[in-house]
């Protein structure tokens, strides 16, 4: 639901009997539906936040955005890690666009030496449009820091548009993989066409070409799983958020069942 604050969603996930959320700390101009909030900065916003955490009896699994580009600096990320701590989320999860492979690895192993700091793991979301576009890519990446305290993301819209399922299938077990994220979709996809895929409109579970069912069989069954389906189609026709979350929701039990 990307059209909410953090404390809202928490209560649409209780309302839908979701045990955890993924929120943002704060709004991204790049989604237009989402709300103009700072848990970053508003220390107020933060401890409403964490109060309607509590209240709602769900707990943060992971926290956005830290997006590492060729201009950042790692320290500037210490006030969203303190944030992040504040809510208790175990883990922040990373896109990286920085195009030099060396500097990328060394900015990756500051961020988790400073995130460690706060008592935050970082999981790297691969997405084909970054410097890490592949599941490969990112269990690559890992290695290279030699740090457990450095995951993956592992979002099956992001695995079948590297074209790494079934290819990939063996790999899903890697104990690096931290949350697996899901939505459906066509088989395929244009590449003009993929961001905003991801980030505006997927498909419901069950209602799309992906493998969803064989893919979260090769998955460890501790790891979170997060419903990520932001349908800025819905939003448009007016669907109230719960009303588009429980659809959600039911679209994904439904399709457990028939495992």
């Amino acid at each position: 639901m990307t059209d909410t604050t953090p404390a809202q969603l928490a209560e649409v996930a209780a309302r839908t009997g979701c045990a955890g959320i993924c929120p943002f700390l704060h709004a991204m101009p790049v989604l237009p539906a989402m709300p103009v909030f700072d848990l970053v900065h508003d220390a107020g916003a933060l401890a409403a936040t964490r109060r309607a955490v509590r209240d709602a009896g769900v707990t943060i699994d992971l926290v956005y955005p830290f997006t590492l580009t060729g201009r950042t600096n790692v320290a500037d990320f210490a006030p969203a890690l303190a944030a992040a701590a504040a809510l208790g989320a175990p883990l922040a999860n990373v896109l990286c666009y920085d195009r030099d492979p060396a500097r990328r690895i060394d900015r990756l192993a500051e961020l988790s030496v400073l995130a460690a700091g706060y008592g935050v793991g970082l999981a790297i979301e691969f997405y084909p449009p970054s410097q890490v576009g592949s599941l490969a890519s990112a269990l690559d990446t890992i290695a290279a820091l030699g740090r457990s305290d450095v995951g993956v993301t592992l979002d099956l819209l992001h695995l079948t548009r590297a074209d790494e399922w079934p290819r990939m299938a063996a790999r899903l077990a890697d104990p690096a993989i931290r949350m697996v994220q899901v939505s459906d979709g066509p088989r395929s996809m244009p590449a003009d066409r993929i961001e905003w895929e991801g980030g505006i409109q997927r498909w419901l579970p069950g209602t799309g070409d992906f493998a969803i069912a064989d893919m979260l069989e090769a998955i460890d069954g501790a790891i979170p799983v997060s419903i990520e389906v932001p349908q800025q189609s819905a939003i448009d026709a007016g669907r109230p958020i719960l009303e588009r979350a429980q659809i959600a929701v039911a679209s994904m039990r439904n399709m457990e069942r028939k495992r």
